[in-house]
This record gives structure tokens, C-alpha cells and sequence, in this order.
């Protein structure tokens, strides 16, 4: 049983970074709400949201 959890959490980690990706995009043209709601659903899906937040320059 333990590979089948290793996939999934292969699958998650994959999508969580296709979406890093986006919000990535979506930030240079980003007005200051909309980076507020942004960092909001960082915080909501990272594993460590600060590092992530650092990382994308959205560090409070």
C-alpha cells in the first residue's frame, strides 16, 4: 500500500508547482488586491506557505 500513497503524493506536489507557476504569471500584472487573495490561497495550499510567499517576493 505505501507506493500508492508515494504516487499521490507525487501527483499533488506536481500540481501544487504547475500552480506556484501560474500565480507566478499572474503576480507581474497583479494589482495589490488581487496579491492579497493570491498570497491568501498560497497560504491555504502550500505545505510552507512562508518560503513560498519569500520566494515569490510576496513576503509581508
Amino acid at each position: 500500500m505505501p507506493i500508492s500513497e508515494r504516487k499521490t503524493e507525487l501527483a499533488r506536489r506536481r500540481k501544487r508547482r504547475e500552480k506556484y507557476a501560474i500565480f507566478k504569471r499572474k503576480l507581474e500584472k497583479a494589482t495589490v488586491s488581487e496579491r492579497a487573495a493570491i498570497a491568501e490561497k498560497i497560504r491555504r495550499m502550500a505545505t510552507d506557505p512562508e518560503v513560498v510567499l519569500k520566494n515569490l517576493g510576496l513576503a509581508d
